[in-house]
Formats: structure tokens, sequence, C-alpha cells
């Protein structure tokens, strides 16, 4: 039966009727999966939607929701969508600073967390409000309120509120507010974006059209679901039906996709990269001839081709079924055994890893969106052929595409965002008045149908001789080597380009190991000649594929790790360019030198002294 989905909740609906499962979804509980059936979770959020109103909670009142991945954060999201509450979830890992912001500029009624951890997390920001909204806890804490007294609050007064809740959800419209998304942002306080039902509902029904996964799939989630992108996969998930298994840590991800046989999750590069590092130094300790086809098993997967470019020889055909059966196919046994769809966004990923994760049976899409766009714009389809290396694929069915003069990407359509609360001046600035988004991303066609990222605008800069350089871009190419993790491209104002790298040092360690090199820790080994110089062999070879004022002409490696946790990338995993320059600018200094005073100093020497009168050839003298 076909359900209309045009509101959020219109999911449970289409749930019941159309994947009557036991096990739509699952979350491990001391070590145990615990699964709930799809009249489960119909049942649990309309409940708890019944005991938010008998607390009081009003139509377009905040909840913010502070959680790591689980069942539980469906029951609630959902009922807040049924009576019309604005479900505000918020990074688990943000500053205190951050959190007291979002507190109150959201003017939040209620809090929600999982854990013990999270609420200490919390509380030096909530004991600075004036005005505390309530706290809620998942986990038994002793002394707290838990949103199991919530759900209780609404079974035992279902038929007072039953009649009232299906009003409100007769009379919500798609264009209503359902969602308030703080962005992470790389500076400055994080921004309230608005997205209605229709803006959620509207895209996640888009870009499920180009994924093949079915009721029989299981799918791991990981990524938090406070972060558009893992939510509206998780929504676009429940629209085909699959089974949604939320993994117990970042540290059982391996474990629990063998655990369930799983068939997809959402990744962003990092979580690849990481994925690689493992498959990589798994075949490090393998007796010599098991060790070679390993090996050459990762080279022919670099280059592998079939379903990104057609034509390929009987020969490359042969070995790709050779390195399948002796490499690949226990790659997808370490992972569940299946042959697997692999969502990921936030950032670019490595030429690299999409050609040899497809190849051993792992297909890769690779979107592009934002907060404010709901956040899929575009999206490459492996499955079905349609996939441009280096490009984020094609737009979405409804989602129009067109490009500023100066290369900025515009997008128009239902996936829009409302605005940013409490900030119509800023609205103005981003969407214009014939409706198109300005995202602040440079791009381009790639054989006119394929959307490639070039850059942020803001992040474009200018060298001394006034040629731009785009640092994403020769960042993301840097970053496909396997010796680079993160690297930062500078130069603004300056002669030259040059770049801070922090090397991948699970694959540098190996080296190292191979050419007998000692070293005491990563700030030894980084200064070692022998390291810089292959760095530097590396950074050549890139080098040849940049514009001569693109190329990196210094280099400085640093010992640090960039993640979440030390701050020095956001939560979707870009660069804190702000906070790495104040971090390495004594090293910034050193690549540049201090500026090139000679000019200004010759002047100020010629202005320092008194010139006589003298007669001028010209009237006026």
């Amino acid at each position: 039966m076909e359900i209309e989905i045009t509101r959020l909740f219109d999911l449970l609906d289409h749930l019941v009727v159309n994947h009557p499962k036991e096990d739509i979804l699952a979350g491990k509980v001391n070590g145990e999966w615990v699964r709930y059936s799809s009249h489960d979770y119909y049942k649990y959020a309309h409940f708890m939607a019944y005991g938010l109103m008998e607390m009081g909670i009003q139509p377009g009142d905040r909840i913010i929701t502070i959680s790591n991945n689980c069942p539980e954060w469906n029951f609630i999201d959902m009922a807040l969508a049924l009576m019309g509450a604005i479900h505000v979830p918020v990074y688990p890992t943000l500053s205190t600073e951050n959190y007291l912001h979002i507190f109150r500029h959201s003017e939040a009624r209620l809090i929600l967390v999982s854990s013990n951890v999270l609420l200490n997390r919390i509380r030096p920001a909530w004991n600075q409000l004036e005005n505390k909204p309530d706290i809620y806890t998942l986990a038994n804490i002793e002394g707290e309120h838990r949103t199991l007294e919530i759900l209780k609050l609404g079974i035992a007064n279902r038929e007072k509120h039953l009649a009232e809740l299906e009003r409100r959800k007769e009379n919500t419209k798609p264009d209503d507010w359902l969602t308030l998304i703080y962005t992470s942002g790389t500076t400055g306080d994080p921004k309230g974006v608005m997205l209605s039902h229709r803006n959620i509902v509207s895209n996640f029904m888009a870009h499920s059209k180009v994924n093949p996964m079915t009721s029989d799939t299981r799918v791991l989630s990981f990524l938090p679901l406070n972060h558009v992108f893992e939510r509206s996969m998780n929504y676009h998930f429940q629209h085909h039906g699959c089974s949604i298994y939320y993994a117990e840590s970042m540290g059982t991800l391996q474990r629990d996709m063998l655990d369930i046989e799983c068939g997809g999750f959402c990744a962003v590069p990092r979580v690849l990269e990481m994925f690689y590092d493992k498959l990589y130094a798994a075949g490090k300790d393998f007796p010599a001839i098991k060790k070679a086809i390993y090996f050459r098993a990762f080279k022919h997967g670099m280059r592998y081709d079939n379903g990104i470019i057609k034509k390929v020889s009987i020969w490359y055909q042969l070995m790709q079924r050779f390195y399948d059966y002796m490499v690949y196919r226990h790659w997808r046994e370490k992972f569940g055994g299946k042959h697997m769809i692999i969502i990921s966004g936030g950032s670019s990923i490595p030429d690299r890893l999409v050609r040899l994760f497809t190849a051993a049976g792992m297909s890769i899409y690779e979107g592009y969106g934002l907060s404010e766009t709901s956040p899929v714009i575009a999206v490459n389809n492996p499955v079905d052929g349609y996939v441009r290396l280096g490009t984020v694929g094609q737009s979405l069915a409804g989602t129009e595409l067109k490009f500023a003069e100066d290369g900025e990407i515009l997008t128009r359509g239902p996936h829009v965002m409302m605005g940013y609360y409490k900030d119509p001046e800023y609205t103005k600035q981003v969407i214009d008045e014939d409706g198109w988004f300005h995202t602040g991303d440079i791009g381009k066609y790639v054989g006119n149908r394929y959307l490639k990222i070039t850059d942020r605008k803001k992040d474009i800069f200018k060298l001394s001789a006034g040629k731009y350089v785009a640092p994403q871009v020769i960042e993301n190419k840097l970053r496909e080597s396997e010796y680079i993790d993160q690297v930062m491209v500078i130069g603004e104002n300056q002669k030259i380009a040059a770049a801070i790298v922090s090397p991948n040092f699970n694959t540098l360690h190996y080296w190292a190991l191979k050419h007998h090199l000692h070293y005491r820790d990563n700030m030894q080994l980084i200064q070692l000649p022998e390291v810089n110089k292959k760095m530097q062999e590396i950074i050549d070879i890139y080098n040849k594929e940049f514009a001569p004022h693109e190329q990196i002409k210094k280099f400085r490696l640093v010992s640090e790790e960039w993640t979440t946790t030390n701050g020095l990338l956001s939560p979707t995993l870009k660069l804190r360019r702000n906070l790495l320059q104040d971090k390495y600018k004594e090293i910034i200094t050193d690549i540049f030198g201090k500026q090139d005073d000679t000019k200004s100093g010759l002047f100020s020497s010629f202005r320092s002294i008194e010139l006589p009168s003298i007669k001028l050839p010209f009237k006026g003298n």
C-alpha cells in the first residue's frame, strides 16, 4: 500500500504498513542487541508524544537532545515531530562555550541526554543559564529525571491526549518548521538552521531513489545522528525498510558489522582511511608469497576501472577475479561477508580509496551537501554506473544548480532551508530574491553533468604576485597519498604556496621500519632527513599536476594528528584553519621568514630626509 510521505512522521505509517519487521531498529545493551519492531517504533513514538504533552510541551517549543546513536533517539525524534515541537539535536563533543550559546540561543524548554558522561559535559554550561531547562536522561542516573518517566506519563495519559495529537498531526503542513540544526562551523558561534518537513522529506526521498538497498539490508549506524547527513540517511534507510543497527562504539565497528552481516553504512573519509590502514597493516606479517599477492591486490585496486570507466581489458577482468578470490572476499568477510554500499560525505574522499573499496565489492556513494540544504545536493551512483572520480556526482531530482560568475555553487529547490534562526539579515545574504542559496563553495561541471567541488570561497587566497590559490584542491590531491593524513596549504600574500603536513604515521612507521630508521618518537621521526626527503618526493609527484604558482615550494611536517578531539578539525572533519595557523604560527614564520621590509624601510629612510627646493621643468613650480 502506498503511503504518501509529506511530513516526517508519515514514515511511521509507511513502516507499519509496508515494512512490518521485527528489527527495524536495534541497539546494544550490556553487549547484547535489543531489537525494536516497526510496531514498537510506532507505539513508543506516540507514547513519548503523549508524555511530552502531559508535561506541557507546546508546538514550537525547542527540545534539545544530546545523545549517542540509539533506537531511543528515533522515538524522541518522531515524538517531537508528531506533537509539533522543534527537535534540536546537538553534538555530544562541543565546548562549554558552544553549549552555552546553543542553550541560550535556542531557548530550549527541555534537554535530553543519553549518559552520565554527557550530563557532566553540559553541566558547566547549564549552570550558567538564567532560565534552566529541565534535564532528562536516557541512562539510569541517581538523582536525575529519566526519559522513561516521560514514556510512563504518556502510557498513563494516552486517552487524555489521543484526540489532540491526531488533530495536531492532521493540521501539520509540509512547510511547517520541523527541526533546528546548529552548524558545526570552523569559526564563530554555531548558526541555527531551520528546516521544515518538506526540506527533510523531499531530500531523503530523492536520494533514496539512487540507492539499491532493500528491506533485507541491515545497515550499521555510527556517525552522529545529530548531524544532518547521518540523520537524513537514517530516514533514507527507514524509507527502504532497512534494519538499522546502532554501533556500540567506534571501537566495535568491525565486530558489529560482522555480527549483523552488514550490507552498508555511512562514513566520512577519515573512517574509510582508518579501515584502509587496518587492511594495509594486516598484510605486513604474511609469508613472502602471500604478502606479494596481498599488496599486488592493493595496487590492482588502486587502478580499478569497472563501473568507473567502462572499457577494461580481458586480462584486467581475469586479474580482478583472481584478486577477489585471493584477497577481497576475505576483506568482505571481516565486515560481514556481503557486497556493501558505503555512503560517504563530509569532505572529499581520495580516488584511491574509491577505486580500492569498489574493487573489493564495497561500492562508495560519494555525495555533497550542507546543513542548509537538508543536506544532499548531489551524489555519485556507482551501482548504476553514474560515477566520475573526483566529482560528487549528479544533482538530485528536483534540485536546481547553477554557478555564479565567480564559480560559486548556487542551488534552489524544496531542499533549501527556511532560514537561520533569529538571523533574517544573514539569511538574506545567502538566499537571494530568486530563492537561490549561495553555498560558499566553488565548483564546476565535469562532462556537463558531474559536479566537482574545487574549494570554499572564503578559503581561496592570493599570492603576493596576484595569483589565486584554491587550497582545498591541492589538499585533497595531496591527501591521496597514503603517507599524508592531513595537510593545510598556506601562502596568503606570500611569494609561494607552502604546506603544513600531518603524516599518516601508520604508513610512515612501516616505511621507516623497512628502511631501518631509528627514532624515539614521532617528533624525532619527522626530523629525520630520510623522512623529509621521502615527503619531498611525494610532493614533487603531485606538484606536476598543479599550475606553477599552485605548486608546494616548501613544507613542514608536524608530529600531531589533527582530530576533532584536539579541536583542530571541526565535528564534520573540516580543517579549523584559524586554529591551525595560530598553533603553527612559529612554523609558518619559519617557512616564509619575516615580512620583507626592504622596500618599506627604503621609503621610510627617504621620507625622513627633508629635500631642498629645486626648479621643476613644468608649470606650477
